[in-house]
């Protein structure tokens, strides 16, 4: 009888009902460096779309997700700086949002398609999993998205702040908080 019991409780459990995974809350976040002692300054964007279909898991969720980043939203918790990134960095070569989508993930790889400046690279993000949580890090090379020009125009205008140097690799991260529901 014992067993029994056990038997329909683990056939009610596998039958109850399934769950889905959804976004609750983004967050993107990104630092430049600068100075030939590569100091970091970070800072997030307050204008983010996210397309992100619920999913029976966090994976099935975050594959296919995809982000529409207003530039003019940068934010670095210094209004001036803001300023001078949106007219001397972003808007020299005309670049008004980023787009990123999550293609697949390997493993604790996500590999993210990120398109700005109208060109589309991959760019590898290390990836963990935590309790309704979603972190994500990596790096993109400004170089490969042809963003130069504009590198070379915000360390022109940040000279002496940035002590005449500014590094053309950009630390990216997000930060997905997760929500499951189970019926």
């Amino acid at each position: 009888m014992k067993y029994f019991v056990m038997g329909i409780v683990m056939a009610v459990g596998l039958f109850a009902g399934e769950c889905t995974y959804s976004v609750k809350d983004i967050d993107v976040e990104w630092k430049a460096y600068k100075t030939p002692l590569k100091i970091g300054v970070g800072g997030t964007f307050d204008a983010i779309k996210l397309n992100a279909m619920p999913d029976k898991t966090e994976k099935g969720l975050l594959e296919g997700a995809r982000v529409v980043i207003d530039t003019r939203s940068v934010d670095s918790k210094n209004k001036g700086r803001d300023a001078k990134l949106v007219k001397f960095f972003f808007h020299i070569q005309g670049v008004e949002t980023i787009t990123a989508e999550i293609k697949s993930i390997e493993k604790d790889v996500a590999n993210v398609e990120v398109t700005m400046n109208g060109i589309t690279k991959i760019v590898p993000m290390k990836v963990e999993f935590d309790e309704d949580e979603v972190q994500a890090e990596g790096y993109l090379d400004l170089g490969d998205f042809d963003m130069l020009p504009s590198l070379e125009s915000i360390n022109k205008a940040c000279y002496d702040l940035h002590k005449g140097k500014t590094w053309q690799d950009v630390k990216i991260a997000f930060d997905i908080k997760t929500k499951r529901r189970c019926q």
